[in-house]
């Protein structure tokens, strides 16, 4: 038995890094395949984990017939975090992008295609209601001016994020990223066509990663990777590479613990007359004070609120 990462997978193979070195192709045992296909609660209450790039995972080495090593994955080992999103589409339940992370860098284009904070915060919100560490990359900064670009995100920058200003081209601010995702875990997720690829060939050289166009009709970019995949790196530590989200659903979050999700409204929270305050028309709202005031972006508490109703209709939906 030996323990691995991982590192990406296909059709029930998985590509798993061991702790001893080798990178193995491993299948998943039978009662591991059986268990992820429950779709109910166990009787001690526990839930079907479906395997996902993060994971770490125990390998059994057998030999075949012929003597060769058989790699199959025997247990999954718990998590100690996770990147989840709703299922695309019209399909119910979470998807977990990627396991077992320290932080997610979200990367949006300073142009080409053109940013969208409110979808920004749908990236953050998720990040938060999952516990981690998220960083903004505004990728893309040759083909915007700087203050403008800054202007842009300095609601993000006065919400406590760090941002960081980045251009392959112009080989701007890739050593300072470089340096905060050496040794650790992480993701770096956000819309399709904002260069993530690029950036982590460019931060990384070697790693190659496929990198596509932009589709000038719809200024949206063409998807080139197609699942997450996680890439170790040299010195310690991994990145993952994901997909490009046209659609992020948020998943498993309360509609009252929606505002603890802005970090900017928390110091706010508990300063209402009301116990129950959705901080959305009630008088003596601490968080609207704040907004009226000037202390909390209008935009962020905006999107607080569509964010919030979204998820009141799909819990009175049944979803």
């Amino acid at each position: 038995m030996s323990r691995g990462t991982v590192l990406g997978g296909t059709g029930g193979v998985w590509r798993v890094l061991l702790d001893d070195g080798p990178t193995v192709d491993a299948s998943m045992r039978g009662r591991l395949k059986r268990d992820e296909e429950r779709n109910t609660t166990a009787k001690d209450g526990s839930k079907p984990v479906k395997l996902a790039v993060g994971d770490i995972v125990d390998v059994e080495i057998t030999p075949d017939a012929d003597g060769a090593s058989v790699h199959a994955i025997a247990s999954i080992v718990p998590r100690r975090s996770q990147l989840a999103r709703r299922a695309p589409g019209r399909a119910f339940g979470e998807r977990v992008v990627v396991a077992n992370l320290d932080q997610v860098l979200v990367v949006f284009a300073a142009a080409n295609p053109d940013p969208h904070p409110r979808m920004l915060d749908r990236f953050l919100v998720i990040a938060e209601a999952n516990d981690l560490a998220a960083r903004i990359v505004v990728n893309k900064c040759d083909l915007a001016d700087e203050p403008s670009a800054r202007a842009r995100f300095a609601d993000f920058e006065r919400a406590g994020y760090p941002v960081h200003y980045t251009s392959v081209v112009a080989d701007r601010g890739l050593e300072a990223l470089r340096e905060v995702v050496q040794g650790k875990v992480s993701a770096l997720a956000g819309p399709s066509g904002v260069g993530k690829s690029s950036l982590m060939n460019a931060l990384f050289p070697g790693l190659t990663l496929r990198v596509g166009a932009i589709s000038e009709s719809v200024n949206k970019g063409r998807h080139t990777t197609v699942g997450a995949l996680l890439h170790p790196l040299p010195g310690g530590g991994f990145v993952a590479d994901t997909p490009g989200l046209r659609e992020v659903g948020l998943w498993g979050i309360d509609v009252g613990d929606v505002a603890h999700c802005f970090p900017e409204l928390r110091p706010y929270l508990g300063h209402c007359r009301f116990a129950d305050c959705t901080h959305l028309v009630e008088p003596g709202c601490g968080i609207r004070e704040a907004v009226d005031a000037g202390a909390v972006s209008r935009g962020r508490w905006e999107s607080y609120g569509k964010l919030r109703e979204e998820l009141a209709s799909a819990a009175s939906a049944g979803w």
